[in-house]
């Protein structure tokens, strides 16, 4: 079932090329038999079911990687005067290098051109430009002097409300990617090349925040019923039934923390509830002691007692976990950073997300910032 065949490479993109499967990881599927192939229009990726049928599971993969990668870097909102299939066949040209160079596997029927690898799209689409432009695509490209007029008129058009808005959504997208860009690993070969390295970031703290909470999130593989392929050959495997978040978030209820800072560790909790819709949130309100336990799932409204405004202890939060029979693996804790941390190592991977930088003796941190 081509569905299935998509969820299968959009985990397996994920935990192979953790950045395109991030990226891909928020696409919606439709099936959409007008087209050849396949398309990403906004967040949906439109696909061919036959063409689909064609490919091979890392071949889908590759799709998925291109789709994402054509809405990450606001292709749509690039293009400006240029003509759009020139356009579109120029940034497929780009993404389509960068997936090869980090080793996707290429499919069939993709625009693939080995001479335009390390090119921006915009310089492959002068390149194709000059090769296939003729006195048509002249007179549509409004070119000549007396399509001059009609070019004005045409922009004039166009809002300075859309064109502030693609401007500000391209700025955001190049302040995350050159964050990433100072972490060496982080980014694929050859994204580097895209953007502009003297904008700065501002907002890298809620990509990193999505991208551990993204690395922890795991298919669900269930026995009941098994997967059918292989039942012929005498063995089952689970079958995949989507990406699950299983994880545990604590939250400082202390003194120290105040209600503005709170109401902030709520909202990105309730972000993270947005990204992922399938999860098992554990939450723990503690202070010197823990004061509340409760289970977050899907549907159901996010409360939290907020019980607290004691001195600062992580120690609970960890002895707790420690003695649980269920595993938990991954452990967000809010908090302001100001507490007694266990003498022990904890085997829970934990991140810190606090307001101010402060040393943790294990675990990784992220500060939180004002801007957005």
């Amino acid at each position: 079932m081509i569905e299935k065949k998509l969820e299968i490479a959009k985990s397996r993109l994920m935990i192979e090329h953790p950045y395109f499967g991030t990226l891909a990881s928020a696409l919606k599927f439709e099936k959409n038999e007008n087209i050849e192939a396949f398309m990403c229009e906004g967040d949906t990726y439109l696909y061919n079911d036959d063409y689909l049928e064609s490919l091979s599971q890392d071949e889908i993969s590759f799709t998925l990687a291109n789709a994402a990668m054509h809405q990450a870097l606001y292709h749509d909102k690039r293009q400006s005067k240029r003509m759009g299939w020139m356009w579109h066949l120029a940034t497929d040209y780009a993404i389509n290098a960068i997936l090869v160079e980090n080793g996707l596997a290429l499919p069939e029927r993709i625009n693939y051109d080995s001479r335009f690898e390390g090119q921006y799209a915009e310089e492959i689409y002068e390149t194709l430009r000059s090769e296939i432009m003729d006195d048509e695509v002249r007179e549509e490209e409004g070119e000549d002097a007396e399509s001059e007029d009609s070019e004005e008129k045409q922009s004039e058009k166009i809002s300075k409300d859309e064109k502030l808005e693609a401007e500000e959504a391209y700025e955001r997208f190049l302040e995350q990617v050159n964050q990433k860009l100072q972490k060496q690993g982080d980014l694929p070969k050859g994204l580097e090349r895209i953007v502009d390295l003297k904008h700065g970031s501002s907002i890298s703290w809620r990509d990193e925040l999505y991208r551990y909470v993204n690395a922890h999130a795991k298919s669900d593989y269930r026995f009941f019923p098994p997967n059918m392929k292989y039942l012929y050959l005498g063995f089952a495997l689970p079958a995949i039934y989507g990406e699950h978040l299983s994880i545990t978030v604590a939250i400082d209820t202390s003194a120290s923390v105040d209600k503005v800072l709170l109401e902030q560790f709520l909202a990105e909790l309730a972000e993270i509830m947005q990204i992922f819709p399938n999860y098992e949130i554990e939450l723990i309100e503690c202070d010197a002691k823990i004061q509340h336990i409760s289970t977050l799932y899907p549907t159901e409204p996010l409360t939290a007692t907020l019980k607290g405004g004691g001195g600062t202890d992580f120690r609970p939060v960890f002895d707790y976990l420690e003695d649980k029979i269920v595993d938990r693996k991954f452990l967000i804790y809010f908090t302001d950073g100001m507490g007694k941390f266990p003498a022990y190592l904890p085997h829970i991977d934990t991140l810190w997300v606090m307001p101010e930088a402060v040393a943790v003796p294990f675990g990784e941190t992220i500060v939180l910032s004002s801007k957005s």
